[in-house]
């Protein structure tokens, strides 16, 4: 054996081989994992497609070529978390009754989850500062979750309701993860969803009280 032969050449340090982090089914997988965690940690601003691509192991070009922009990573990194698809029919199940109690037990125990509730945190942080992050935020929470689930129920006004429930769920995450306000911070999780099922129920599958509510604006005190 010549001397030539006898050891291939060194890899290169400090970079994964293209074959094993560039290819095979589960570079996006990882890409995905690693946008989580970067969000996570620096909130949307200060998360890069680059600082991304180098915590998956992969070049920034394969991000792109997978997701696109930061916003869309951004996106699919929410769907990890929430992934409609798979809940939304769990959701709706086989008729309206319950549909309030089963969508509040799915967004409770998303956020109580500690895989699921940091990155969500992040997202959260990250719409009340940066509009790309809002607008993610609202398109994801709005057109791929509830309104999917209004619309289904062949109800009056979807995308309304669909918002009201959308502004009811996100505020109890805003005061009980983000802001952490007493005593929701600490309540048992299925008090909260005794409390809040019947008001999505509402939202979703109720027709208005016609008496109680004009389309130009609340009834004066008068009666009037």
């Amino acid at each position: 054996m010549t001397p030539d032969a006898a050891d291939p050449a060194p890899r290169r340090r400090g970079r994964p081989s293209r074959a094993t982090a560039e290819t095979g089914p589960d570079a996006r997988t990882r890409i995905l994992e690693a946008a989580r965690t970067e969000f996570a940690a620096r909130g949307y601003d200060k998360t890069s497609i680059r600082g991304i691509a180098k915590a998956a192991g992969v070049d920034a070009a394969l991000v792109h070529h997978y997701f696109g922009t930061k916003d869309d990573v951004f996106a699919a990194a929410i769907e990890l978390s929430f992934e409609p698809a798979l809940v939304v029919p769990g959701i709706l199940g086989s008729d309206k009754e319950g549909l309030g109690e089963r969508l509040a037990r799915y967004f409770i125990a998303i956020w109580e989850n500690p895989a699921s509730r940091t990155p969500l945190l992040a997202v959260m942080r990250s719409a009340l500062t940066n509009e790309a992050a809002a607008k993610v935020l609202r398109g994801f929470v709005l057109r791929r979750l509830l309104e999917r689930i209004a619309e289904q129920l062949d109800v009056p006004d979807p995308t309304f309701r669909a918002e009201l429930a959308a502004s009811h769920m996100v505020g109890i995450a805003m005061l009980r993860y983000v802001i952490r306000a007493e005593p929701l911070a600490s309540a048992d999780p299925e008090m909260i969803i005794a409390m809040v099922a019947p008001t999505l129920q509402r939202y979703l599958t109720e027709s208005p009280d016609p008496a109680g509510a004009s389309p130009s604006g609340p009834p004066s005190p008068s009666g009037e």
